[in-house]
């Protein structure tokens, strides 16, 4: 339904070409919606891989890079990848687009986020929590787990739930423990200013999100990724993200080993800036405008 949707809407607009960015299900539908119509498309984050073929966002990226006209790589691991699956032509390392988005909203989060008044917490003096990938939310023992942890991690907890996320919490009667414990903030997912806010102001973020993997490392919050693997292997150099790839019991020591090695130093590079304008003006000059 998905296809048809973005198909109906593709043949009223009649654009030259189709921009899809991510991995999620909307990127591939959109770039198969595209493709079957004879529209050259745009692939926004291209060549990431974290060589899981189990998880649903690597089959989304492997496929959409297939179809893509343009591939607008992030970093130089993904070029990299691109080169040793044999994609080479059409490739292009613009830099990461997160990095227009954080100059161009970080002074509108700061001036008009309440978040933090609104949670009751300070800069530096609560945790970031967020979960929603099936590998943790379809896991009763990872996120039993998770959940019993969150707690005990020695500060306050804010935690934007997910709604799959919440269903499988309440499936697993996890719910009510953390509903009721004064350590955590529950709250529905919040608007990305103020998640942009909470992230720059947190001690330390816990996450699956990839997103927020590198909007911490951006701001130079050390970060905590619930996965065993991650296709940002970038924002593992350095030591301000780690993986909890040894188990999600390991959290409140990870929590404390970072609490207490975060130094906040200046943000590190992932990529070059002005990713968007590359990727344009690349378009652009195929097009010959």
């Amino acid at each position: 339904s998905m296809m048809a949707s973005i198909e109906q809407v593709l043949l009223k607009e009649a654009p030259d070409c189709v921009l899809v960015i991510g991995d999620t299900n909307s990127t591939l539908a959109g770039a198969l919606a595209a493709a079957k119509l004879g529209l050259r498309v745009g692939h926004v984050e291209a060549g990431l891989r974290s060589y899981r073929r189990t998880m649903p966002e690597e089959i989304n990226r492997v496929l959409t890079d297939r179809l893509a006209t343009w591939l607008f790589c992030p970093t130089d691991v993904s070029v990299r990848n691109l080169a040793q699956e044999g994609i080479t032509r059409g490739v292009w390392m613009t830099g990461d687009v997160l990095y227009d988005v954080l100059r161009e909203t970080l002074p509108l989060a700061r001036a008009k986020s309440r978040t933090l008044a609104a949670f009751g917490v300070s800069e530096r003096q609560f945790i970031l929590a967020t979960l929603h990938r099936a590998e943790n939310t379809d896991d009763r023992a990872r996120l039993s787990t998770f959940a019993r942890a969150l707690p005990k991690l020695g500060m306050p907890v804010v935690f934007p739930v997910h709604p799959r996320t919440s269903a499988a919490l309440k499936e697993a009667g996890l719910w009510e423990g953390l509903a009721h414990s004064t350590a955590v903030r529950l709250t529905d997912p919040v608007g990305y200013l103020d998640s942009l806010r909470l992230t720059e102001a947190a001690l330390v973020a816990i996450t699956d999100s990839g997103g927020l993997q590198r909007e911490a490392h951006a701001l130079g919050i050390p970060c905590i990724v619930l996965r065993e693997e991650t296709e940002w292997v970038e924002t593992l150099e350095g030591g301000r993200t780690v993986l909890a790839n040894g188990g999600l019991e390991q959290l409140p020591a990870l929590v404390k080993q970072m609490a207490k090695a975060a130094s906040f130093l200046p943000p590190m590079e992932l990529a070059r800036k002005n990713g968007a304008s590359r990727c344009i003006r690349q378009i652009l000059e195929d097009a010959g405008a």
